[in-house]
Formats: structure tokens, sequence, C-alpha cells
């Protein structure tokens, strides 16, 4: 039986990590079994920079925190060693950052499963999620796409000023050769 000091302090910790999980708009759960330390400095120091946070979880303290956000699918892939990386920015960032050391890694860690906008998904989502475009390709590519019919309906508009303005100017040249 734990001590009152312990209990106490595994309670806060569940506490905080509920608290994270309910703000994150991205969970990736990875199993870390095997990273050497200079990769997984390298990736720590990577998620960080792009504001995720990522920190090694026991799966039993997780299974609280899961359970009470409503998570409580990713319960079925909490054994062995577990990592966590959490965002609340961005959807991709977390999986785009994970994915790219998997693939480096080939057979060291891999991904558990993950939760997006608070819905659990499997490994293979998470995978997916990871070849999306950035947030910042994605507004591009919407302002793009909403700015093309402006810019077709412009270029018509145009088009008709230019060919009334060619035709005027036709007439005046065709007036000025008839008055000489």
């Amino acid at each position: 039986m734990p001590s009152d000091k312990v209990l106490k302090e595994k309670q806060e910790f569940v506490k905080m990590l509920t608290e994270k999980l309910e703000k994150a708009v991205s969970i990736v759960l990875v199993d870390y079994k095997g990273i050497d330390v200079e990769t997984d400095t390298r990736m720590r120091k990577e998620l960080r920079e792009s504001g995720v946070d990522y920190f090694v979880v026991k799966n039993t303290l997780l299974k609280f925190a899961v359970n009470e956000t409503g998570l409580e699918e990713l319960g079925s892939v909490l054994a062995g060693t577990t990592s966590i990386a959490i965002s609340n920015d961005d959807v991709a960032t977390p999986a785009k950052i994970i994915m790219k050391y998997v693939d480096e890694m080939k057979t060291v860690i891999s991904v558990k499963a993950g939760a997006v906008e608070h819905k659990a998904v499997d490994a293979a989502a998470v995978k997916d999620i990871a070849k999306l475009p950035s947030k910042e390709i994605l507004v591009a590519m919407l302002l793009r796409g909403m700015s093309a019919p402006i810019s077709g309906m412009a270029n018509v508009l145009n088009a008709n000023l230019r060919g009334l303005a060619i035709a005027l100017s036709r007439i005046a040249e065709d007036k000025e050769k008839q008055s000489a």
C-alpha cells in the first residue's frame, strides 16, 4: 500500500494529466521501448520546439486520466512502455514528428494509438494524420481556392472592358480614316 504522500502525488499527476488531455486537440501514444538516448533527445527537442508536450507516463496513471476524459478506448493499448505527445494547437504536429522518428528507427519505436479532437483513433489513423500538409499549407490552399472564383470573375469583367476598349479604339481609327 503506497504511503499517503505517494498516493497524493499520483492523484495530483492524474489530475494534471486529465487537464492536459481535456485541453488537447491531438494526442499520440508511443511505445518507445529501445529508443537510444541521442534519438530520444532529438525527438523531445523537436517536439518541445513545436509546442508539443511529450513525456513518459505510467500506464495505470494514464488509464485513470483517459477514463476521466472519455477516451476509454485508449485504455486497450496501455501495455508495455508508453510515452505521450500532447498538442493544444495543431492536430498534425505530434503525429508528423513522431512518425518521422518511427520511420527513422523502424522497429524500435511505434505508435500505439492517439486522439484527435477528443476522439480516439488507431495507429493507422495517426499515420494518416502525419501525412497531412501543415496547417499553414492548408490555410494557403483554402485561401487560394476561395480567391480563384473572385480572380476568375475579375478576369471576365476585365476581358469585357478590354474588348470594349479595343472596339472603341477601332471605331475611332475607322472614323479618322474616313475623315482623312
